[in-house]
């Protein structure tokens, strides 16, 4: 047992509806520390993770925070969904109560060398085809933003194992302040993001760079050769530069559509092979990997129509990449959701060249469609259903064998859902009641 905790005063601040959280107030409080759970949610809206901690010998506050359970403790755990700036945080720096994270606390103690992955779109994935890459030589832990938390892992990890973590920028904002490093870090697509809680594109990127800036000789820099971003990145960093690609690669033979999803596949190789897995062993273990839940999921067929729930994408670029995985003129596109103050122009041209329709629904719905009528009147298939279920009932009307219906957003889910994975459930629930 971690005896550093034992009778410390901590709060977990943002108990949430996730894992993180959690599972660092089940550790602290099974390390002696006594835990304060605190959260502007109420109990009604945090139900299901108040029953995770049931048993354990811990204290909540919720439907508020105070100022008081910042100050008088010995550690603050904060979510990372709550940003540095938050008043909370900076008034228990302000008395000296130092401020951390669950990913912080795991890798503080984790014994093993680390790989780390992060990215706009395209982490979860590519963290997933190199944990199958990685499986095949070594026994390999995944967890930060996919998967579990390592923190009850910590006992079980032996010489000769792995980490494999993804990383979010948020998490990175933190880890940056630590100054940690990952032994090989990979960046994937490389965009804007969370400009709600970083500010501006700068702080954003600037959290996601936080993975190589600290680097030394003997790591690896894992960076896309067609990104701007990245190679302007590859002169800030000490590390040794692996760059992957499409272009004068051996392709991989996948079953997941899109040549994203080669790239993907190119990114996990690229830094499997720094630790010295083979191609070979790299396609057969990715070869049957048909994708995770709502990215680019096939979840329906109806009378030639297919179905795919890529929910997973709430930027502008992911929906368009998602669009072009499929032929020209054959996509039904539903776009739209909660507007996190991201461009759509690029989106825009993109679903008027090559979508056969366009649903737009949520709070950015009519922004969308706007923008298409103004960039290509002579584009007529612009519809604007509102919710979900409208624009399935729409699309049943106009699809016909051979077409794609396609929930790929561009937007988060704020605006209808409580998250991408409810839209996701909602988009499968109605394409099978609705198509039959």
């Amino acid at each position: 047992m971690d005896g550093q905790f034992a009778n410390k005063h901590v709060t977990v601040a943002g108990l949430g509806r996730f894992g993180g959280a959690i599972a660092a107030a089940q550790w602290l409080a099974q390390h002696g520390a006594k835990v304060l759970v605190t959260d502007k949610s109420p109990a009604d809206k945090l139900a299901a993770s108040i029953r995770q901690l049931d048993g354990y010998p811990i204290q909540f506050r919720l439907g508020e925070h105070r100022q008081s359970d910042f100050t008088d403790c010995d550690l603050v755990v904060a979510s990372p969904a709550i940003p540095p700036t938050n008043e909370y945080l900076q008034a228990a720096r302000s008395h000296k109560v130092p401020v951390t994270t669950e990913i912080c606390l795991f890798l503080e103690r984790c014994p093993l060398p680390v790989v780390a992955v992060s990215g706009t779109k395209g982490k979860s994935t590519t963290s997933t085809l190199l944990a199958k890459m990685l499986q095949a030589k070594y026994h390999c832990w995944l967890g930060g933003n996919i998967g579990k938390s390592l923190l009850f892992d910590l006992p079980a990890m032996r010489d000769g194992q792995i980490v494999l973590l993804e990383l979010s920028s948020f998490m990175l904002q933190y880890l940056g302040e630590a100054r940690w490093r990952p032994h090989v870090a990979l960046l994937t697509m490389l965009g804007s993001d969370h400009l709600d809680w970083h500010g501006t594109q700068e702080q954003y990127l600037a959290a996601k760079r936080q993975i190589i800036e600290h680097q030394q000789p003997e790591d690896f820099a894992v960076l896309d050769e067609a990104s701007d971003i990245a190679r302007e990145w590859a002169g800030h960093t000490r590390a040794q530069i692996v760059w992957y690609g499409i272009a004068g690669r051996r392709r991989f033979e996948l079953e997941l559509p899109g040549e994203h999803n080669q790239l993907n596949a190119q990114a996990a190789f690229a830094a499997a092979s720094c630790l010295g897995v083979e191609w070979s062993t790299a396609q057969e273990a990715v070869r049957h990997f048909q994708g995770m839940p709502h990215r680019l999921q096939l979840v329906h067929e109806y009378a030639g129509v297919r179905f795919y729930n890529d929910s997973i994408a709430t930027i502008p670029e992911a929906a368009a990449a998602a669009l072009r995985s499929f032929p020209r003129g054959r996509v039904i596109q539903i776009v739209g959701g909660k507007d996190k103050l991201l461009p759509f122009e690029a989106l825009a041209d993109a679903l008027a060249t090559r979508a056969r329709a366009a649903m737009c629904i949520g709070d950015t719905g009519q922004k969308i469609a706007a923008l298409i009528r103004e960039r290509h009147p002579e584009f007529a298939a612009v519809y604007e259903p509102g919710t979900l279920t409208h624009a399935l009932h729409m699309a049943k009307q106009i699809a016909s064998n051979g077409d794609i219906v396609l929930l790929s957003p561009g937007c988060s889910s704020y605006d209808q859902f409580d998250n991408f994975e409810q839209r996701g459930e909602e988009f499968i629930r109605l394409a099978r009641e609705i198509f039959v």
